[in-house]
């Protein structure tokens, strides 16, 4: 084999050599060159393409650290980020990661010279929380993306409106309570000693003593009266009972209907303000809004083919039939002409179809007629544009 063949052992050593990190002061960051040995970095040092590049510096130097410093700071914040969130983890272990990559901007290309001194400043500008402990210095991101703040917003909002929900029925219950209360005389109880004069004799008890007197009346009466007088005296009697069963019964069961009513419409209106963070749909037009995928996508819109774990979308292209995978976050609803057939997609008429029946620009609310489900034909005002989608 010759010197040079590329499966001799030292052309796969060179190999394996470049595709691994090497050391940091044979690395020419103007020229984004890393030499293996120290000949080779003096080399590179001699070569004219260094010479030029160094001439470039020469005439604005701050610029150029300016720009090493702001790839660098941004690079180390986006895998903060994406990586560790906003979790408290050591300085050091997010640096390891990051210098990791074969192709990292080297921290003494920029205006930090050490770790530590880049921690104290991300503490200073506001975009991390630093503290120092005994084992070294630590971080936490501080997120202040729009998007997140909105999502937080949101399930403050939810829990707020849970608990006012718990504190309504609360009350409703306390008033249902003292409505109760209010038909009833409430009687104070008296309470007297329970004394006797000699104490060998008994004390005894008499519980049924208006029942028995009365027992006794009509029994004296009926002995007076004769059969014929008890017969018809036991039949009126009879006859008042039943009429006024017949009278409590339908009062009764009208008070508990109106307290069953009211219960319902208690829960419905629960239901209709009922809200989730997520809203995507199958078989909804959607419109993209995030600039990430580019021009070619950006305001473009597509439909819904399939949602997987409630916030991500697969998306069908309108014009170009391309398929993209995409969060909630990156798309919004599409409000059709009035007549045209529209989806509710939050609140309480979710999941129900309708027809879109005007627009109110002022309040960015529309109204709608419901046409599926136990409230076909209800016709529904107020509804936010964000709540309702074009159906493809």
């Amino acid at each position: 084999m010759g010197k040079s063949d590329f499966l001799t052992p030292k052309a796969i050593a060179n190999r394996i050599k470049s595709k691994g990190l090497q050391k940091l002061r044979w690395y020419c960051q103007m020229c984004q060159k890393q030499c293996r040995d120290e000949n080779g970095f003096k080399c590179h040092c001699m070569s004219e393409s260094h010479q030029r590049q160094l001439l470039l510096a020469s005439e604005n130097p701050q610029q150029f650290m300016d720009y090493f410093s702001e790839e660098f700071r941004n690079d180390f914040l986006e895998l903060l980020r994406r990586r560790f969130g906003t979790k408290r983890v050591h300085n050091n272990i997010v640096y390891n990661e990051y210098i990791s990559h074969r192709e990292h901007i080297h921290m003494n290309a920029t205006q930090w010279e050490t770790l530590t001194e880049f921690t104290k400043w991300l503490g200073r500008e506001g975009l991390c929380k630093v503290d120092e402990t005994p084992k070294g210095w630590y971080i936490q991101y501080i997120d202040r993306d729009p998007e997140t703040i909105r999502r937080q917003l949101e399930l403050e909002k939810k829990k707020k409106q849970d608990l006012d929900d718990e504190e309504k029925t609360a009350k409703f219950i306390e008033e249902q309570v003292r409505r109760g209360l209010e038909g009833k005389e409430q009687e104070t109880p008296v309470f007297t000693e329970l004394s006797r004069e000699n104490d060998e004799e008994k004390v005894t008890f008499n519980l049924n003593k208006g029942a028995c007197s009365s027992a006794g009346a009509t029994a004296s009466k009926s002995s007076s009266l004769g059969p014929s007088a008890l017969k018809t005296l036991g039949s009126t009697a009879s006859a008042k009972r039943k009429e006024s069963s017949q009278g409590s019964a339908p009062s009764k069961e009208k008070k508990k209907k109106s307290a069953l009513d009211e219960i319902m419409e208690i829960e419905e209106e629960k239901k209709r303000t009922a809200r989730t963070d997520y809203w995507l749909q199958p078989e909804i037009v959607v419109k993209i809004i995030t600039k990430k995928l580019g021009e070619k996508y950006h305001k473009k819109k597509g439909v819904v083919k399939e949602v997987i774990d409630k916030y991500t979308a697969v998306v069908k292209m309108i014009d170009s039939g391309d398929r993209l995978k995409l969060d909630q976050t990156h798309l919004e609803t599409v409000i059709p002409a009035p007549g045209k057939r529209i989806l509710v997609l939050n609140g309480g008429y979710r999941g129900n179809e309708g027809t879109l029946e005007s627009i109110n620009e002022k309040t960015f609310s529309a109204t709608i007629v419901i046409e599926s489900g136990p409230l076909k034909g209800r016709r529904v005002e107020g509804i936010q544009y964000e709540d309702i989608s074009k159906l493809a």
